[in-house]
């Protein structure tokens, strides 16, 4: 696996609603805690419910760097929706990214009002492989669904990306952040949510 070097860019790809923009902001600060400078970029899209949502994170060891990653130059997506995560590695894919993705799709307004059909998931997963040095795919909705909140597929996904240790951060450096950033009542859900990413991508290929 590649050696974590800086700068390290980070897209994360999802639909409006999934909390993408908030894992972002999470993640950044994790980093800053141990150390590195994190810059999180603008997110593009309609954030409103189903629109396509994207954010950058850039990681550095010190200097300065603009907020939008160069096209073919990202280093992971994390994506939380299928068609979103081909779509971004189309654009800031190269022969050494990596990717993270969620299984369960979100369709859009068009394929709900039957104007168009969602592409064949296989196939998604396929190209997906075919696009990237290394992908995990795997149903992180299901796991939120069984702790009992659908909304926490994106902490799935963030223990997934600790997990898989591409990034250098661990479950306790997230921890302090969710314990600072986050609502006393929802720690403890998010806590294993982050968990049960861990977990699983030991166990995916």
């Amino acid at each position: 696996m590649s050696a974590f070097t800086c700068p390290y860019n980070l897209i994360i790809a999802g639909v409006g609603g999934q909390g993408n923009v908030l894992i972002s902001q999470l993640i950044a600060r994790a980093f800053i805690r141990k150390g590195y400078r994190a810059i999180v970029g603008e997110t593009y899209g309609v954030s409103q419910r189903g629109g396509s949502v994207m954010s950058h994170v850039r990681i550095l060891e010190k200097g300065d760097i603009g907020p939008i990653i160069p096209a073919g130059h990202g280093d992971l997506v994390v994506g939380l929706e299928p068609m979103e995560t081909l779509r971004i590695l189309k654009t800031y894919g190269n022969p050494d990214i990596h990717v993270i993705t969620n299984t369960r799709p979100i369709s859009p307004v068009d394929v709900i009002a039957g104007n168009l059909a969602y592409p064949d998931l296989p196939a998604i997963f396929d190209a997906i492989r075919e696009l990237s040095k290394k992908a995990w795919i795997f149903d992180a909705s299901a796991l939120a669904i069984e702790i009992g909140n659908p909304l926490l597929t994106n902490m799935v996904m963030v223990g997934a990306m600790i997990g898989s240790g591409i990034v250098p951060l661990t479950l306790e450096d997230f921890v302090v952040i969710l314990k600072t950033y986050t609502k006393a009542e929802g720690y403890e859900a998010n806590r294993l949510a982050l968990q049960k990413g861990i977990t699983t991508i030991k166990e995916t290929e």
